[in-house]
C-alpha cells in the first residue's frame, strides 16, 4: 500500500520524486524491521510492561537509525499522564507528571504523534528541562491513547525522516497490541471452550465409551459431552455449530451448557431439544445454525434418542449397519420446530460411532470425500475399545488427507457395549 504521501502526481515531477523516493525505501525498510523487532518480544498480561519492552527495544534497535537516545512510557491516569518508564533509567522521574491539558499532549491526542525543539512555541521548556529533554517524538499508543510513548532525539534530526517513522511506529505498535489483545481473548476462549469437554470418559455399567475432538482452529465449533442424567442413564451429545473458529465455538458452549442444565431423567428429550432450539433461534447468532445429536444410554442397553439435523450417528450390531435418523431439523434457522425420538437397543459387542461432517467430508489431494464407508470399514476391523476406535478413525483421515491440521472441525464419540462372560459376540 502506498503511503499517504506518495502521489502519483508528484511522482511525475522529477524534482519532487526525489525526495519521495527514498522516503518510501524508508517507510518499507523501517515497517519490516518494526515488525521482526517487535516478533521477537515475549509475551505479557500486563499492557504496561508489554509497551515497557516495546520502548526498550525501540531505543536499542532505532539509536543510530533515527537518532534516538532514549525514552520514556506514560499512562493516562485521571487529567495527567505519569511516566512509568525512562531509558536509560531515572527513578528520580519515576511518577513525573505532566498535564493531559499540556500543548503537545493536545496535539499528539490529536494527531497521534508529535515532534518538537524545546524552542518550539507551546513547549513548557521547564517540563522538558526536568526530563532532561531538548528535542523529542511521541505517539499515542491504545484505545483512546492512554499511553505514549516519547522519545529524546538528537539535535538535527530530519523532522519529516521522523514523521514519517512515528506513523509507521505508531501504527506498527498499535497492530501487535491489537494482535495480542486478540489472541489473548482467542486462548480464553479456547481455555473456556476445553473446560466444557469431558475430562475423562465416564465409567457407566458394561459401556466403554471414548470422545475426541480437534478444532481447525484455536477453537472450534465442535463439541461433544458425557451427560450424567442419573445412575441409570447417561446422556451422549455430539454437537456441530455452522462454520468454525470463535462464533462457532461459543454457540456450540451455548448448546451444551442448555443440554446440562436442561436434561432430567423424568423429561422426554424432544421436550428438551425444542426448548433448546426455540432459545438457540433467539439469540444473536440467529443467522447461524448447530446440529446436534443427543442420546440417553440405559444400562440395558436401550437407547433413546434425537438427531437435529446431525450426521447421521453408525450403530454396528450382528455385522449390519444403521443409521440413526429420527428427530428433525438443525436448530435455530425455525424456532416452532418440532422433534421426534428414535429407539434402538444395543445388544452386547454393539458399536456405536458419532460423528461430525469434518470427518466425512474431508478430502484428499485428488478432491474426494472420506465419506462413511471408510468409516465402516474401520467399524468391520473388531477395534477392541472405544478409544483405539477413536483414533484410528482420525488416523485414516489424517491419511486419506494428507495433512495433520484438518480444514474443517473433526468430532468422533464411541460407545461399546461390551461382551460379558458367556456372551457371544455380535461383532463380526
Amino acid at each position: 500500500m502506498w503511503p499517504p504521501w506518495i502521489s502519483f502526481a508528484s511522482m511525475r515531477r522529477p524534482e519532487r520524486s526525489r525526495l519521495a523516493l527514498p522516503h518510501l525505501v524508508d517507510y518499507k525498510n523501517l515497517f519490516r524491521k518494526l515488525e521482526k523487532t517487535l516478533a521477537t518480544l515475549e509475551r505479557s498480561e500486563d499492557t504496561i510492561e508489554t509497551l515497557s519492552a516495546i520502548l526498550r527495544r525501540l531505543v536499542d534497535d532505532f539509536r543510530e537509525e533515527l537518532g534516538v537516545v532514549g525514552g520514556r512510557l506514560y499512562r493516562r491516569r485521571g487529567a495527567h499522564y505519569v511516566l512509568e518508564i525512562q531509558v536509560p533509567g531515572n527513578r528520580k522521574l519515576q511518577g513525573f507528571r505532566i498535564p493531559a491539558s499540556y500543548a503537545p499532549i493536545r496535539e499528539l491526542l490529536e494527531r497521534g504523534y508529535v515532534f518538537h525543539d524545546i524552542r518550539d512555541p507551546g513547549v513548557d521548556q521547564g517540563i522538558e528541562r526536568a526530563l532532561g529533554v531538548k528535542t523529542f517524538a511521541a505517539i499515542g499508543i491504545g484505545e483512546g491513547r492512554r499511553q505514549i510513548i516519547a522519545f529524546s532525539l538528537k539535535r538535527g534530526t530530519d523532522p519529516e525522516r521522523i514523521k514519517y517513522a512515528l506513523k509507521t511506529i505508531g501504527h506498527v505498535v498499535n497492530l501487535k497490541l491489537r494482535q495480542m489483545e486478540l489472541e489473548d481473548r482467542v486462548a480464553q476462549a479456547r481455555e473456556i471452550q476445553l473446560s466444557l469437554l469431558p475430562k475423562a470418559a465416564p465409567r457407566f455399567w458394561d459401556f466403554d465409551l471414548w470422545g475426541a475432538s480437534v478444532p481447525a482452529e484455536e477453537v472450534g465449533g465442535d463439541l461433544y459431552d458425557f451427560i450424567g442424567v442419573s445412575e441409570r442413564c447417561l446422556g451422549i451429545a455430539v454437537a456441530d455449530s455452522s462454520g468454525h473458529g470463535l462464533p462457532a465455538a461459543l454457540q456450540a458452549r451455548d448448546v451444551i451448557v442448555g443440554l446440562r442444565m436442561g436434561v432430567e431423567e423424568r423429561f422426554r428429550i424432544t421436550s428438551t431439544i425444542e426448548k433448546l432450539n426455540r432459545v438457540i433461534s433467539r439469540s444473536a447468532l440467529a443467522s447461524k445454525f448447530i446440529s446436534l445429536f443427543y442420546g440417553e444410554i440405559e444400562p440395558n442397553g436401550n437407547l433413546v434418542y434425537c438427531n437435529a439435523g446431525h450426521p447421521p450417528p453408525l450403530l454396528w450390531m450382528n455385522g449390519a449397519r444403521q443409521e440413526l435418523r429420527h428427530g428433525g431439523l438443525v436448530l435455530g434457522p425455525d424456532p416452532d420446530a418440532l422433534y421426534e425420538r428414535g429407539y434402538v437397543h444395543l445388544s452386547p459387542g454393539a458399536v456405536f460411532l458419532a460423528y461430525t461432517d469434518g470427518i466425512t467430508e474431508a478430502e484428499n489431494p485428488a478432491g474426494e470425500a472420506f465419506g462413511v464407508d471408510r468409516l465402516i470399514e474401520i467399524l468391520r476391523r473388531g477395534l477392541p475399545t472405544a478409544r483405539t476406535l477413536v483414533e484410528a478413525v482420525f488416523q485414516s483421515v489424517r491419511t486419506f488427507s494428507g495433512i495433520e491440521a484438518p480444514r474443517d472441525d473433526q468430532t468422533v464419540l464411541a460407545v461399546i457395549r461390551r461382551v460379558g462372560r458367556g456372551e457371544a459376540s455380535t461383532r463380526r
